[in-house]
């Protein structure tokens, strides 16, 4: 008899569930306004992501995932909003893998979620670039509202234990990734 892993297992629970469950629209409208309010945020913490965006004005990009789709258009500032519906993308983005587990352990090994990649060149280099380079600062966002000590605490409580998660999750899969910090 052979013994299933409890992470295939866990996956496959992840996997009927995500599928059996469908937001209401109002959900997904606003979860998506959150998204762009967050993408914002962070893409104004860095001069230099705007000024590359400003160059792609009114330039769309697809983002989908499963039955989820958000199209995200070019400010003339050099920040996201949502793309009118119906609206053309120059640039689809499909995040291939569907099983939502499987992208946690991605994103907690610190890796990208394999992606397939049609359309506008320069607009998709310039959105990697912001993949590569833009990091939400936490702590910073933390001492606004808690101060700058408590703040640096929790931040290094949650590198360690996100570390610690990695390391949990790189065993458990069979591989040999160390931690690396988050920062």
């Amino acid at each position: 008899m052979a013994t299933q892993s409890p992470f295939s297992l866990l996956g496959n629970l992840a996997e009927r569930a995500a599928q059996a469950v469908q937001p209401p629209a109002w959900f997904v409208s606003e979860t998506q306004q959150r998204v762009v309010l967050f993408l914002n945020h962070v893409v104004m913490q860095e001069p230099q992501a705007m000024e590359r965006l400003v160059r792609q004005t009114g330039r769309i990009a697809l983002v989908q995932w499963r039955q989820f789709s958000m199209a995200l258009v070019v400010t003339p500032a050099g920040l996201f909003n949502l793309a009118d519906e119906g609206a053309r993308p120059d640039l689809r983005l499909e995040v291939l893998d569907t099983n939502p587990l499987a992208l946690a352990q991605t994103a907690l090994r610190g890796d990208k979620p394999a992606i397939r990649i049609e359309g506008d060149v320069q607009l998709a280099a310039e959105i990697n670039w912001l993949a590569e380079n833009l990091r939400w600062d936490v702590e910073e966002d933390l001492a606004r509202v808690i101060g700058d000590v408590p703040a640096h605490t929790l931040a290094n409580l949650a590198l360690a234990a996100a570390n610690a998660v990695r390391q949990f999750v790189g065993k458990a899969r069979g591989g040999a990734t160390g931690a690396r910090p988050l920062a």
